[in-house]
């Protein structure tokens, strides 16, 4: 088997697209579990409705401007569902023995019931998202989609904003706060109730960004948020539970390891590969690459 200049690029290219998306969608369950030691299992249709909202606004609402109103208002939806679920599904349970496990009962349920609904305004019938940028770029002799190429700039991009706001500002300060020692963050009078629906909300920003990516690649559909969810926790454990660095890490090592099996092997064969080397790696390391014991 032969490796020359195209077939590289091609792998990279195929590798560094997967891993921008999964670090956008994990990022979010990652930050989730950081803050409230829990996880968010409808973190996959908030995917979902990201793509959906982009696709229906710049489409079908009948409002023009297509994906310059469709992008914002996907936006603005996945935010309102974020803290909706927030709200509905978490909050009543926050601070209950036990709230770990209902919570993933709920998102559940919650999951569940935005797929279906969506499912009978939508029906179940594929549709797929204009492109943010067509045409193609030439690297080497290998064509590379714009919008492929977008992913992997827009992806860091995003992910720097969300490390500036944890950073430099009060709410997120406070947020990282939370998230290093609830205790004592409590004591320094941070208002852990106002933390917890923002820490949501942005997880679920970043999803609703990610189904817009998604939708301009793949078909859309109402059961489309089961295999962005399963990617998202795969890498959060990859990375360390709770670690947003970890994650991004993680999700970039993940999509090159499938871009890779998928050449040497098949794509039938990535799953077994990435799921093999997961193994390798929580056997060797049981934090995961960059977690921390509790």
């Amino acid at each position: 088997m032969t490796l020359d200049i195209d077939k590289i690029v091609a792998i990279l290219a195929s590798g560094f697209v997967s891993g921008s998306l999964y670090a956008l969608m994990a990022s979010g369950l990652s930050l989730v579990w950081g803050t409230l030691q829990m996880f968010n299992f409808a973190h996959g249709t908030l995917v979902m409705l990201g793509a959906y909202a982009a696709w229906y606004f710049s489409d079908k609402a009948g409002l023009g401007g297509g994906l310059l109103v469709g992008i914002p208002a996907a936006i603005i939806i996945g935010a309102f569902f974020g803290y909706l679920i927030y709200i509905l599904l978490v909050h009543p349970y926050v601070g209950r023995r036990g709230a770990d496990l209902i919570v993933i009962i709920t998102t559940i349920a919650g999951a569940s019931f935005i797929q279906n609904g969506v499912h009978y305004i939508f029906g179940p019938r594929y549709t797929q998202l204009e492109r943010i940028l067509q045409g193609k770029v030439q690297v080497s002799n290998t064509a590379v989609g714009l919008q492929e190429v977008l992913i992997i700039v827009l992806t860091p991009t995003v992910l720097l904003l969300l490390a500036l706001f944890l950073k430099r500002s009060k709410l997120g300060l406070a947020t990282r706060a939370v998230a290093q020692n609830y205790d004592s963050a409590l004591l320094v009078g941070i208002n852990v109730k106002q933390i917890y629906p923002l820490t949501f909300v942005l997880s679920a920003i970043l999803a609703a960004v990610a189904g817009v990516m998604i939708g301009g690649l793949f078909f859309i559909l109402p059961t489309m948020g089961g295999e962005p969810l399963l990617r998202a926790f795969v890498v959060v454990v990859f990375g360390g539970l709770g670690s947003l660095p970890g994650t991004v890490v993680a999700a970039y090592i993940i999509g090159l390891i499938e871009s890779v099996s998928a050449y040497v092997f098949s794509l039938y064969w990535a799953p077994v590969v990435l799921f093999a080397v997961l193994i390798i790696v929580m056997i060797v390391r049981p934090t995961g690459l960059m977690g921390e014991e509790q």
